[in-house]
């Protein structure tokens, strides 16, 4: 979700222009947003999550590469240490927390925390940045909250997920401070050049954990694939897809995948992995993705 955070404020949308295709490539990205917590359910009990996430970082930054070396213009040396602070905070540290996660509970879980992302936004920007919350956004948060407290109190196979369930919820929080920052301290510059330096720069913050943490057993050839998939595809190749829809229809239409990602996120760990979906995830669904409406209503 931090793609939501690497486009706000930063690119405006080519007015007048409309294209059939924008609904079939906005269920497009949700699906690969989606897909990602199988792959981390996949690869992260036998990278680690650190290794993993390391790999995830860097080959997405590298797929973005090209778009950041067009505008580097734009990226002054002094910029750097904030654009490595912003990437620790908006790629580095959620993403090992998702990846923790997926060691320990249903890659449907960490989709469901992962739409908190909008609510914790809101918060963070009324806690720390003097936004207003009116009533119906904190009904929202309210709402939301309460999905987390059924997600977090479920059991799957009679295994406790509170602690993932607690570790999807701080990645979320990040993105949401993470969002914040972007739109004060980055707004102006092209998004998808932002979203490549911050992900190198995260990248570079955490390789020396991830040579000190990376396997020393053999890695078998799904877990590569799932990696391989994770950096190329969902970090990389969908901030493409991702930043070609802002242009098209602008980032408050495009943030509507945001409703899409946990429904896709579950349907595919069902599908693909056979992971049950329990009452808990059903109910807190709901709640969650009934709170974001409420959330997108008191906001447009």
């Amino acid at each position: 979700m931090s793609h939501l955070a690497a486009a706000a404020g930063l690119s405006q949308p080519r007015t007048g222009l409309r294209h059939w295709l924008s609904p079939l490539e906005l269920c497009a990205l949700a699906s690969i947003w989606g897909v990602s917590f199988l792959f981390m359910r996949v690869a992260a009990p036998q990278f680690g999550p650190i290794a993993l996430v390391e790999l995830r970082l860097a080959l997405g930054a590298l797929v973005l590469a090209p778009l950041l070396w067009k505008a580097r213009a734009q990226f002054p040396l002094r910029l750097w240490p904030k654009l490595a602070l912003i990437g620790a905070i908006n790629s580095a540290v959620p993403f090992t927390l998702f990846a923790w996660g997926a060691e320990r509970a249903p890659a449907g879980i960490g989709a469901i925390t992962s739409a908190m992302t909008v609510l914790f936004t809101a918060l963070v920007g009324f806690m720390f940045f003097g936004e207003k919350i009116g009533g119906r956004r904190a009904l929202a948060l309210a709402s939301g909250f309460a999905g987390v407290a059924v997600l977090a109190a479920g059991k799957t196979a009679g295994a406790s997920i509170g602690w993932a369930v607690a570790a999807g919820c701080a990645a979320a929080f990040l993105y949401g401070v993470g969002l914040n920052l972007v739109r004060r301290h980055l707004a102006g510059l092209p998004a998808a050049a932002v979203a490549s330096s911050t992900l190198g720069s995260a990248a570079l913050l955490m390789l020396p954990l991830a040579i000190a943490n990376w396997p020393a057993h053999a890695i078998g050839a799904r877990p590569w694939a799932a990696a391989l998939m994770l950096g190329v595809l969902c970090t990389g190749l969908a901030y493409v897809l991702f930043y070609r829809l802002v242009a098209r229809i602008g980032a408050a239409r495009t943030s509507m995948v945001t409703y899409l990602i946990p429904l896709f996120g579950v349907a595919w760990a069902w599908l693909l992995l056979g992971e049950p979906v329990t009452a808990s995830m059903a109910v807190a669904g709901v709640l969650i993705l009934g709170s974001l409406a409420l959330n997108q209503r008191a906001t447009y």
